[in-house]
C-alpha cells in the first residue's frame, strides 16, 4: 500500500467554517463582543484631534505668510455632567454646589516653529503647539 499525500488548500478555514455553522456562529458573537468594548471609539462625534491648514502672517510686518497644518481637540466625552450640593456650616454659601465635567482637551502636544521671511532680508519665527493627541480630562 503505497502512503498518499493530501494537500490542503489555504482556504481550508473557510471550508470548515461553511461545513459547520456552529464555528461560524463563535466567531460572529466573539466579533460583536469585541465591537461592543469599542463602541465609543466609534462614535463619530467622540473626543479626538482634528486636522486643518491655517496660514501664519505677521500682523505687524510685511513678511511672507505660510500655510501650517495645525491640530484642535473637538468631540464630546462620555462622562455626564453632575452637580453636588455643598454643605457649610456658615450662614453665606459662595459657592453651593460642587460641578464635575469632563471636557475634550490636548493630553499630549509638542512645539512647533515657523520662519517668516521679511522685507529687507529679516526673519520672524511663529511658535505654536501642534496636538498628538487628545483626552476627555476633568474640566475647570
Amino acid at each position: 500500500m503505497k502512503p498518499s499525500i493530501i494537500v490542503v488548500p489555504p482556504s481550508s478555514l473557510l471550508l470548515v467554517l461553511m461545513c459547520c455553522p456552529l464555528l461560524g456562529l463563535v466567531q460572529s458573537a466573539s466579533s460583536n463582543k469585541a465591537s461592543d468594548n469599542k463602541l465609543g471609539e466609534s462614535d463619530p462625534q467622540r473626543c479626538m484631534r482634528h486636522h486643518f491648514v491655517e496660514t501664519i502672517a505677521h500682523p505687524i510686518y510685511k513678511c511672507n505668510s505660510k500655510m501650517v497644518l495645525l491640530a484642535r481637540c473637538e468631540g464630546h466625552c462620555s462622562q455626564t455632567t453632575r452637580s453636588d450640593p455643598l454643605i457649610s456650616f456658615s450662614s453665606v454659601l459662595k459657592q453651593p454646589f460642587k460641578s464635575s465635567c469632563s471636557c475634550c482637551r490636548p493630553h499630549t502636544s509638542k512645539l512647533k516653529a515657523v520662519r517668516l521671511r521679511c522685507t529687507g532680508g529679516t526673519r520672524i519665527t511663529a511658535t505654536y503647539r501642534y496636538i498628538l493627541a487628545c483626552n476627555c480630562e476633568e474640566c475647570s
